[in-house]
C-alpha cells in the first residue's frame, strides 16, 4: 500500500483528493493535515464524504509516508517545505504553482518535473517531485499539444475560457459569492493570466521556436503569442475553452493528428460530436472537439478544474510514479443531465 500524507486537506483540492484516495485500491491515508480543523471529522468540512470515512483532520506532519500531497495556496508550498524538511525518500506532489516554471524547479538536490502526463509521462514515472499543472493551463495545453508536437502553432493563438467558481478556492470572495456569481458572467486577468507562463513553456518544449527570444519576462513573452480572455462562469466547477488558430490542416487531418497524439492517453478524448461541460464534470477526462472554418481551426476543450485540472491529475501522477495503472482510483462518472 502507498502511504499518503496530505497537507492543506480542508480546501476544495484537498477534499477532491480525499474523495478519490479513500477508494483508491492501493492507498492508505496516514494523515490529512489541517491545523484549523484538527480533531474534526473529514466529513464535517467535506460533507459529501459523510458515510465514506471516519478519518479526522490532524495537525500531524511526519515523513513516515511514501508520498506527500501539498494542497496549499500559491506561495505556501515552498514556505512549508523550507520550514518542514521532508525525508528525501518521500515523493512530493505539489498542487500549488510554486515549482511549475523551469526557473523554480530545484528542491533539495533534485527538481520538480512538470506533471502533465500527456506531455511528460515518461519523466513523471521516474520523478521524485511533481509540480501539478494549473487548471486553465491543463485545459489549454491539452488543446494545443498535438499542434505543437508537429510545429504547427502559428504566431497568434486566441483563447476564450470560462471557469467555475471553485477555481477561486474555498475562501469566499466578492466574485465567488453565490448572489454575485449566479446568473452572471465576467472577464478577469484578460491577456495576462499567470497560467500563460506554464502553457508557453510546455508549448515551447514541443515547438522550440514558440517563445519569442527577448529580455522581456516569461509572462510578457507568452502574451506576445497567446491572447487569452478568462471568464468567471455561473457554475461551480469545470472549464470550457474555445481556442482558434490559423491552420492549413483540413478538418479530417486535424482529427487524425489529435487522435494519434492522444491514442495512448486514457483520459484525453477527441469527439467528432459537439461537446458540453457536463460530459467531464466529476471526472478526470478532457474532451475536445474540432471544427474548421475557412483557414481557422477551432478547438473546444472541456475539463473539470478540480479533477483533471488539479486533484485527479495529481492522483494520475502518483499512479505513474509508483508504477500503477494510470487509471487506478479514477474511474469517476460525469454528472450527466
Amino acid at each position: 500500500m502507498i502511504r499518503v500524507g496530505i497537507v492543506g486537506s480542508a480546501g476544495y483540492t484537498g477534499g477532491e483528493l480525499l474523495r478519490v484516495l479513500i477508494y483508491h485500491p492501493d492507498v492508505e491515508i496516514v494523515f490529512a493535515n489541517s491545523a484549523s480543523n484538527t480533531g474534526n471529522k473529514i466529513y464535517a468540512v467535506h460533507n459529501d464524504l459523510f458515510g465514506d470515512t471516519e478519518l479526522e483532520f490532524s495537525s500531524d506532519f511526519h515523513s513516515d509516508i511514501d508520498v506527500l500531497f501539498l494542497c496549499v495556496g500559491h506561495g505556501d508550498a515552498q514556505k512549508f517545505l523550507n520550514a518542514n524538511p521532508v525525508d528525501p525518500r518521500v515523493k512530493i506532489i505539489d498542487l500549488s504553482q510554486d515549482y511549475r516554471l523551469k526557473a523554480n524547479t530545484a528542491h533539495q538536490g533534485g527538481y520538480f518535473v512538470y506533471g502533465l502526463p500527456e506531455l511528460n509521462r515518461e519523466a513523471i514515472k521516474s520523478a521524485q517531485y511533481i509540480a501539478n499543472p494549473g487548471c486553465f493551463a491543463t485545459n489549454i495545453q491539452l488543446a494545443l499539444l498535438p499542434l505543437a508536437a508537429k510545429g504547427l502553432l502559428p504566431g497568434q493563438i486566441h483563447i476564450n475560457a470560462t471557469t467555475g467558481s471553485t477555481g477561486a478556492g474555498q475562501k469566499p470572495s466578492s466574485t465567488s459569492h453565490f448572489s454575485w456569481r449566479s446568473g452572471n458572467l465576467s472577464a478577469y486577468k484578460s491577456f495576462e493570466h499567470q497560467h500563460l507562463q506554464e502553457v508557453s513553456e510546455s508549448l515551447n518544449q514541443l515547438q522550440p521556436d514558440f517563445l519569442p527570444q527577448s529580455d522581456l519576462s516569461l509572462l510578457e513573452r507568452a502574451m506576445q503569442r497567446i491572447n487569452m480572455i478568462p471568464q468567471r462562469g455561473a457554475f461551480p466547477r469545470g472549464i470550457f475553452s474555445a481556442i482558434y488558430v490559423t491552420s492549413e490542416l483540413t478538418e479530417a487531418e486535424a482529427y487524425t493528428l489529435y487522435e494519434d497524439y492522444y491514442a495512448s492517453h486514457p483520459f484525453t478524448w477527441v469527439s467528432k460530436a459537439n461537446i458540453d461541460l457536463k460530459q467531464v464534470v466529476n471526472t478526470n477526462k478532457s474532451i475536445m472537439h474540432l471544427e474548421k472554418h475557412g483557414n481557422q481551426l477551432l478547438i473546444l476543450n472541456a475539463t473539470d478544474n478540480l479533477l483533471k485540472g488539479a486533484s485527479g491529475q495529481a492522483v494520475q501522477n502518483m499512479n505513474l510514479m509508483f508504477g500503477l495503472d494510470e487509471r487506478a482510483g479514477l474511474n469517476l462518472k460525469s454528472i450527466g443531465f
